[in-house]
């Protein structure tokens, strides 16, 4: 048994209860063996045994007042999962289905995509059991005030800064910031993805969605191929997707689907992005609005979809971007793109290919783009913001897009290289990962025992 193999197993043994975290520990460290028989030294301090281990788990209760006065209590949690190479970097997440296994496999996603980018940070995660859909705006300032009641003890602009993930807006950044500075009388660069008007960055907003196209172009340029003129199917509804499918449009792409977790949409003759963005950020409503509003577009219920399958997947498409969650794109889903001449994968949300579908692209030999590597865009240009508020600036638009094309476009240049260099060219899975993870072992070793 290799150890790459050997700890796998001690993960399974330890983590029995967390399926998520077992699965993105499998799909990284599966894929390191090559770069651990290179490096013995990592083997002998015991690398993978201390970095598959968070170094903090922070949780907390979070008790509040609804509307009708009522007390409510959710689970808080903020897993401070590595800092090797610079303050612990990763989103907030609000959904009922956060857990801890879910944010460990998060954190720990993060500590290698951060560690793609480039920037001086390390991988974080955090969250908790609120679901802030069906809720008035006073309710999720008061959840968000709640929530930092605690966390603000634990983060800080050099030390954790988080962001924003799924339930987690421009909107609740604010509401959790203001509490922030409340509570500590300091006004710092403590959470990105903040409003311009107290230290947000222009393209953040964008940042994730655009990337994922940026780092799909790099993709298919080695291929002699492009997006212009393609079908493209994209899932999700929320600030990935809604972004992906503009910078789709922006290359010349056409874009024809979007999903929530009610049903999607398929649109044949493109995405109405203004439409989308009134439905989704005005409205707040269900993508059957958008049938109701644009005649060319059908809505399919989840109750419709196929069974055990993602009806956006069923769409043809010369290129696929998952932006929605974890584990939505299965091997029935990827057999039917395949078959339906799918020629690219660029992932916006994290995880959201099993283990299976990832096989089966890799095995295809298409052009496909894992999590850590193509959605690593938000993460990026949140540490931009940060880096203009420890400088007091503000940069304009095309200088952070700029900048975040530049990040995406060296990210796939290692991930190819580093791919090529152990023997399987092509294979962005493994160079994505080898990659990442070298850079933060290195730290590792070089600051002892710690």
């Amino acid at each position: 048994m290799t150890y790459a193999e050997r700890i796998i197993e001690q993960v399974k043994a330890k983590n029995a209860e967390q399926p998520e975290f077992i699965q993105a520990a499998t799909e990284i460290l599966g894929t390191l063996q090559p770069a651990l028989d290179a490096h013995p030294e990592f083997e002998e301090a015991a690398l993978l045994e201390r970095i598959i281990e968070p170094e903090r788990i922070i949780q907390f209760r979070v008790p509040w007042v609804d509307d009708s006065g009522k007390v409510q209590v959710n689970r808080g949690f903020r897993v401070e999962y590595n800092s090797a190479i610079g303050p612990y970097k990763g989103g907030l997440r609000l959904h009922p289905s956060v857990n801890l296994g879910i944010l460990k496999f998060l954190g720990f996603e993060q500590v290698f995509k951060n560690s793609l980018t480039g920037l001086a940070i390390g991988g974080g995660k955090g969250g908790a059991d609120f679901d802030p859909k069906g809720k008035s705006e006073m309710e999720v300032m008061r959840f968000c005030q709640a929530f930092m009641n605690e966390l603000y003890r634990h983060i800080g602009a050099t030390i954790d800064v988080p962001a924003g993930d799924i339930g987690v807006g421009g909107r609740e950044v604010g509401f959790l910031f203001g509490q922030y500075k409340r509570l500590t009388k300091s006004y710092e660069g403590v959470l990105t993805g903040k409003n311009l008007l107290f230290g947000g960055s222009l393209a953040r907003t964008e940042a994730t969605g655009y990337g994922a196209v940026y780092f799909a172009q790099s993709m298919l340029e080695d291929r002699k191929e492009s997006l212009q003129g393609k079908t493209c199917v994209v899932s999700g509804a929320g600030n990935v997707a809604t972004y992906c499918c503009e910078k789709l449009q922006q290359v010349g792409a056409k874009p024809v689907t979007v999903s929530d977790s009610r049903g999607m949409i398929h649109d044949p003759d493109g995405i109405r992005l203004d439409v989308l963005k009134q439905v989704k950020e005005v409205e707040r409503a269900s993508l059957s609005r958008y049938a109701e509003l644009v005649p060319s577009a059908k809505y399919t219920p989840v109750g419709d979809y196929p069974q055990g399958r993602n009806a956006v997947w069923s769409v043809s498409c010369f290129a696929a971007f998952p932006c929605a969650t974890q584990n939505e794109l299965n091997l029935a889903d990827a057999e039917v793109l395949l078959a339906n001449g799918c020629k690219c994968v660029a992932e916006g949300a994290n995880m959201p290919s099993t283990l299976d579908a990832v096989h089966a692209f890799l095995k295809a030999g298409i052009a496909y783009g894992p999590a850590k590597a193509a959605n690593a865009g938000g993460v990026a240009t949140s540490q931009l913001e940060m880096a203009q508020n420890a400088s007091m600036q503000s940069w304009d638009f095309e200088t952070v897009d700029g900048k975040l094309k530049q990040i995406m476009t060296n990210i796939y240049k290692n991930a190819a290289a580093t791919a090529a260099e152990f023997g399987q060219p092509g294979n962005l899975v493994m160079g994505a990962n080898i990659a990442g993870f070298r850079k933060v072992a290195d730290a590792m070793l070089a600051q002892g025992i710690c």
